[in-house]
């Protein structure tokens, strides 16, 4: 592969390896960090903004806006509740302010969405965290040596994070219009928080295919990656080949 050509320096011997000559990570795995990247700041802002769903202005609707974890009201009057209390402003699911509507308020599927989504952030910040070591090249032997399973784990762990947001975009825009949830539905529209969502899912599924690709060279290229790690302990200051390596060198030269 074009990537994972070496040049030696002209101090070295023929199987030499500089501290500093060795394989950098291809453009595919670069390219596919940046987009993860991406997604991540996509999500992250539709995680905690609350402008999954809004109010139209115009309606002057007591419900203004709401995320997974936020709602906003204004002068709301929950009906089903035996007291004339009014909620206004923006308060957490979980306050001790929506305590008394809060079964309301969190219905099944919202918790089933907030549980993708945290799935998917979480997953994808491990995954940011694997990509900057493999980019990076630290531990460096570790990473020559296992850089086809690092970016496996990366293409799995982006592939069911974008499967993680694509069932929590789908179930939110099949019931957010639901009657037994927020009151006057056709009063209110999906919020650029959920259409990043949306783009979230995208673009994890865009990284997904890279990573896929660039898996299956790395993998390709185990044997070679190896070899170079052998040649870097070789090269090592007080470096004893164990019993086992002498074993298998003079096997691979013909000796019995």
């Amino acid at each position: 592969m074009h990537n994972f050509r070496k040049q030696h320096s002209t101090d070295t011997t023929d199987t030499g390896v500089e501290k500093n000559d060795y394989p950098r990570a291809t453009n595919g795995v670069v390219f596919g960090a940046i987009i993860t990247f991406l997604a991540y700041f996509f999500l992250m802002m539709a995680f905690c903004s609350p402008y999954w769903i809004e109010s139209y202005e115009e309606t002057r609707s007591s419900f203004k806006n709401m995320g997974l974890w936020q709602y906003c009201f204004k002068d709301f009057i929950y009906p089903n509740y035996q007291f004339q209390r009014k909620f206004t402003g923006c308060h957490d699911i979980f306050s001790h302010e929506y305590y008394v509507i809060r079964e309301w308020l969190l219905p099944g599927w919202l918790m089933t969405v907030q549980a993708f989504v945290t799935l998917a952030f979480i997953i994808i910040f491990i995954v940011l965290v694997i990509l900057a070591l493999t980019i990076i090249r630290l531990p460096l032997k570790g990473v020559l040596q296992y850089e086809w399973l690092l970016v496996r784990i990366s293409f799995l762990c982006t592939a069911l994070s974008s499967l993680f947001m694509f069932l929590a975009v789908a179930i939110f825009g099949g019931c957010a219009y639901r009657r037994d949830w927020l009151m006057y539905p056709k009063f209110n529209v999906l919020g650029w928080s959920y259409a990043l969502a949306v783009v979230t899912f995208m673009l994890l599924a865009l990284a997904a295919i890279i990573f896929r690709r660039e898996s299956k060279e790395a993998y390709e290229m185990r044997g070679e990656q190896k070899n170079l790690v052998m040649q870097m302990e070789m090269q090592e200051p007080g470096y004893h080949p164990s019993r086992h390596h002498h074993h298998s060198q003079s096997r691979s030269l013909g000796y019995i």
